[in-house]
């Protein structure tokens, strides 16, 4: 095969001695005029968005941005006391600490809601009842096989989280409320009843439900919640700078550790 054979094909950008084209448009053309939030839609759904879904989009990016000294959090400043030369080491760490625990539930929720909905036939004219009904049945086979429903219960936020109905409200004001925010609202209706205690939706959760209803591939979701944290981890940097505290951790674990005797110690 020559090389006037050879194709890579891509609708991204594409950069030439003179040019740099992104969906076929001159990026100074783009510059200016497209959001940041809205070209991260654009480059992932590989469609422009209304501004209406990009309200909602850009909603759910900083509910993700920043929670305060995560793992995520903690691991950046600790890789940047270490290297402070290593800026990009330090985003690394934090990101690669995002999985089904902190920041992966966006997707884990996304993905189970999607399935269920998928394989249920109910859409946009479906009603509470019907929705209820679903939730009703995928609680209970969660309780018989104790397995959690993603998204269902927050280790800090136990009264409620505080994304979570700001998200629905952004989600109805722009008319992008769909069938996985309605499930998901179902199953915090529904499942006091059948596990016999109140649990709040997740605000990453319901993240993850508004995504897939903007039709978002579902498993790019955790790559949203990531993008989103990045945002968060600059910031712990840039305060890292200013208010140190990774050092005093470090000493504060490493004066206080203790010895145990592997031969004592429970396997």
């Amino acid at each position: 095969m020559s090389d006037n054979e050879i194709s890579y094909p891509s609708s991204l950008g594409r950069s030439t001695r003179t040019t740099i084209t992104l969906f076929d448009e001159q990026i100074q053309d783009l510059m200016g005029n497209v959001g940041f939030g809205e070209l991260a839609f654009w480059l992932a759904a590989r469609r422009r968005p209304t501004p209406e879904q990009v309200t909602l989009f850009e909603a759910c990016l900083v509910a993700l941005a920043d929670h305060g000294f995560t793992p995520t959090a903690i691991a950046t400043r600790m890789t940047y006391l270490s290297a402070p030369d290593s800026i990009q080491g330090a985003l690394a760490s934090g990101l690669l600490g995002g999985g089904s625990r902190f920041l992966g539930v966006t997707e884990d929720c996304g993905s189970y809601l999607a399935a269920a909905v998928d394989a249920s036939g109910l859409g946009p004219d479906s009603t509470d009842d019907d929705w209820d009904e679903l939730a009703r049945r995928l609680v209970t086979e969660a309780r018989e096989t104790k397995r959690f429903i993603p998204g269902l219960g927050h280790p800090n936020h136990k009264d409620g989280d505080p994304r979570t109905p700001r998200i629905y409200e952004i989600a109805e004001q722009t008319g992008t409320y769909g069938p996985h925010l309605a499930l998901f609202a179902a199953i915090g209706r529904v499942h006091p009843d059948i596990m016999g205690r109140t649990l709040p939706l997740n605000g990453a959760g319901v993240c993850g439900a508004a995504l897939a209803d903007l039709g978002l591939p579902v498993d790019l979701l955790r790559g949203f919640a990531l993008l989103a944290r990045t945002a968060g981890l600059v910031g712990q940097i840039a305060e890292e700078k200013l208010h140190p505290m990774a050092m005093d951790a470090y000493l504060h674990i490493d004066r206080h550790s203790t010895y145990i005797d592997p031969a004592t110690d429970p396997q």
